[in-house]
């Protein structure tokens, strides 16, 4: 379980925080969409529970283990793919995989078989000895997913992770996401695309200007809209230009 408390973050003492006291379970087991207008605070809240920023105020756990107190075993739990895949671009795609495997402490003897999968599974083996400055945006993306993936994490934490993927990527991420699911593990997400979010997800949580305003299964925040028959976008747009006291 992913459990954020009453997690905060200002970027200076005087400015309006980026995120203000946002308190929230993920359970295992689920698909947790995380949804928000652009500036709401979305990356800022995925960098906190990774660890590349501190907040201001709150801490994150993941079963149990709290990221200020473990840092290192908290951090054991999750791969993380950002929302921009910045890489190591002297480096070829083999370099990059069996660095990530090191980082994370992957046996020799599991890293080859788990490397092969996702790499021919996104359809990248062809070109994996090449440098990574000669891959596309889109080629990057999935390198990063492996590499994010490498160790079995428990908790998939994925900032915008179709960005870049064409169609057939897209849609393997996606049912890779449910049978890690399915498996008990956990996956946090954020995406623009709201389609993709309402068919996934098992819940949703939606951010608007660094509070969380909204979270909920599509049925339990469409019971709390005034249309029953809302869409996840309907929602959305009511929630981030109306107001959210309906959805509490």
């Amino acid at each position: 379980m992913l459990e954020l408390i009453d997690l905060t973050k200002r970027y200076d003492i005087k400015s309006v925080p980026a995120v203000l006291d946002l308190n929230l379970k993920v359970n295992d087991g689920e698909i947790f969409g995380f949804i928000g207008p652009n500036g709401a605070g979305k990356t800022t809240t995925i960098k906190m529970i990774t660890g590349i920023l501190e907040p201001t105020k709150g801490t994150a756990r993941m079963n149990g283990i709290d990221i200020k107190k473990e840092p290192v075993k908290y951090k054991s739990f999750f791969g993380y793919v950002p929302d921009n895949p910045d890489v190591y671009e002297r480096l070829t795609g083999m370099e990059y995989l069996n660095f990530m495997a090191d980082v994370y402490q992957v046996p020799l003897s599991e890293r080859k078989n788990r490397i092969s999968k996702y790499i021919e599974m996104f359809g990248i083996s062809a070109a994996i000895q090449n440098p990574i400055k000669s891959f596309s945006h889109g080629m990057r993306q999935k390198l990063v997913i492996t590499g994010a993936l490498i160790h079995k994490p428990e908790l998939w934490i994925l900032d915008e992770p179709m960005v870049g993927l064409d169609p057939m990527a897209a849609h393997i991420l996606k049912e890779e996401m449910r049978t890690h699911c399915e498996n008990g593990n956990t996956v946090f997400f954020s995406t623009h695309v709201l389609e993709v979010a309402e068919k996934l997800c098992d819940r949703v949580g939606i951010i608007k200007a660094g509070e969380l305003a909204a979270v909920g299964t599509i049925e339990e925040l469409r019971t709390k809209a005034e249309n029953g028959e809302s869409s996840l976008e309907d929602i959305f747009l009511d929630i981030v230009n109306e107001g959210s006291d309906s959805y509490e």
